[in-house]
């Protein structure tokens, strides 16, 4: 293992020093044919939608939801099993997608971040190739989208209800500029975006980014869903009592579902906290006179109702825009994606929100229709990430892909020719740090997951010691622990697969150039406790 550092900070010496490590990159396939038989792509986004809420994943929620339209999308396309998040929040997945690049080179690496317009993205190719290109709904990438016929976005997280968007004719950078649309968000940008395809220019293909709000904290929902769940309980996850780091030994305590609990309440004693992610629906809450676990139950019910309720609007969206591809005879050369930007603990481990690299945060839910080309009913295995989306697109217009981009197409994936030198490992990073919810990376395979908890990632912030790690591994056997209840780092039967592990991640972080060459401290970390 000490070989393998050695070597690791070799190559990063080179690197400062401006020799260029060869960056592996897939150039998509070219193709001749006209443009006007070239697919068209409707790709849907939600956010936090995860896969426990979609039904066809299966889980405890299955015969819950009402998703019958996500269902028909599934049964007539390919389901994604494996498809990662590589930067589980929703700024830095987003500009994965549009930029093909992992956070550590895009720049978006926190919530905080923008995309500048000068930046290039795979909207800008596919446009210069000859597609119309329009992105309706949520944005969240703060400044001006680029590459694009035609945008309506909302600015920052946007509301549910009567959302402000913003257009070319009167943008502003951040949250200001817009004007409001009545209604509810879902409805308004389905609308929006059937609209744009019908009006577009016929003699072009298209790729039309349908990004919807929901289901966003705070998990609004439409009136027609108010009573969907209203006398029933939803049984809560297998782990929802898990008792933390103290019995499971992983390396962080992670954001209580309790969290939530105190936003309901304080939003309840002061409504001039509702808005933005705290403009709960149903308040006031209260937890008077119930114990801990009943408080704790009861703040579930209320969130993966609401979350259910806000899944079945999108469920009808996508159900209007499939029907709406039929009646204009587009359903055959249309390709639709529909996805969500990361998952999202609905109660799973007691959690909520995401960030982590547990398996209900980086599971990107992803299903795939294409009737000339993909298959129908069919599940895939591969380790797929969003730095891939792009490479996809690329691949199905038929124009070439930068090298600076990073993504694979997995066109061949899903035709089931997986490549033999497809990726085993997908690359996790988690920028932003709290002592709950530390910096760190990792690596996830099909059974296995390692991953190095080093705390405070960003240069600019200094934390005291008390807010960093005191432990920095985890590792998971998700064969024989798939809920992830027993952090396996220290059991001496996995001792040679770790150290294979962790040869692999410093590996990947040369090669997808991941090398913190202006942290020194991260460095330090790394030194420190890698052989712990």
């Amino acid at each position: 293992m000490k070989k393998q550092i050695t070597i690791y900070f070799l190559l990063l010496n080179l690197m400062l020093l401006g020799f260029t490590i060869p960056v592996v990159s897939q150039v998509a396939s070219s193709k001749t044919t006209a443009a006007n038989k070239r697919p068209n792509i409707l790709f849907i986004m939600s956010d936090d939608h995860t896969a426990q809420a979609w039904g066809v994943y299966g889980g405890i929620l299955k015969d819950y939801l009402k998703m019958p339209n996500l269902a028909r999308l599934a049964n007539e396309g390919t389901l994604l099993e494996n498809c990662l998040a590589s930067n589980s929040l929703c700024t830095p997945s987003r500009a994965t997608i549009l930029t093909g690049q992992y956070s550590h080179l895009n720049g978006i690496t926190t919530l905080g971040a923008g995309l500048s317009p000068a930046y290039n993205n795979i909207a800008k190719l596919m446009q210069q190739g000859g597609y119309q290109t329009s992105i309706i709904g949520k944005w969240h990438l703060k400044q001006e989208p680029a590459g694009f016929d035609y945008y309506c976005v909302l600015p920052g997280q946007g509301e549910y209800w009567d959302p402000i968007m913003k257009t070319k004719d009167n943008w502003q950078d951040y949250e200001a500029g817009g004007k409001p649309y009545k209604g509810y968000s879902t409805d308004i940008i389905a609308d929006m975006t059937q609209e744009w395809i019908e009006n577009r220019d016929k003699d072009k293909p298209f790729i039309a980014m349908c990004h919807f709000k929901a289901t966003h904290e705070p998990y609004d929902y439409p009136e027609r869903y108010k009573n969907l769940y209203r006398d029933i309980d939803i049984p809560v996850p297998a782990t929802f009592y898990d008792n933390g780091a103290s019995t499971t030994g992983r390396s962080f305590e992670g954001q209580s579902i309790n969290e939530l609990k105190k936003r309901y309440l304080a939003a309840t004693a002061n409504p001039s906290l509702r808005k933005d992610f705290m403009n709960y629906p149903e308040l006031p809450f209260s937890v008077d006179g119930l114990s801990d676990d009943e408080a704790k139950y009861k703040t579930y019910q209320k969130l993966v109702k609401d979350f259910m309720r806000c899944s079945a609007a999108i469920d009808d969206n996508i159900g209007r825009l499939l029907d709406y591809l039929d009646k204009s005879g587009l359903a055959e050369n249309t390709i639709v994606i529909y996805t969500a930007d990361q998952g999202y603990f609905l109660g799973e481990h007691g959690f909520f929100d995401k960030r982590l690299i547990f398996e209900e945060s980086i599971h990107m839910p992803f299903v795939i229709r294409y009737p000339k080309e993909v298959k129908a009913g069919f599940r895939n295995k591969d380790i797929i990430e969003n730095v891939d989306f792009s490479a996809l697109f690329a691949d199905y217009a038929g124009i070439p892909y930068p090298k600076a981009m990073q993504g694979h197409s997995f066109r061949e994936n899903l035709k089931g020719n997986t490549p033999k030198n497809w990726r085993k490992y997908g690359y996790y990073r988690y920028w932003e740090h709290e002592k709950a919810r530390p910096g760190h990376f990792g690596i996830r395979g099909e059974r296995y997951k390692l991953a190095f908890f080093y705390g405070n990632g960003l240069k600019e912030n200094k934390y005291s010691k008390e807010e960093q790690p005191t432990q920095f591994w985890d590792f998971y056997d998700l064969e024989k622990d798939p809920n992830e209840l027993h952090n396996a780092y220290k059991d001496p039967k996995y001792k040679d697969i770790i150290k294979s592990m962790k040869e692999e991640i410093l590996k990947q972080r040369i090669a997808l150039g991941d090398t913190d060459k202006d942290n020194p401290e991260i460095h330090e970390i790394i030194k420190k406790h890698w052989n712990d």
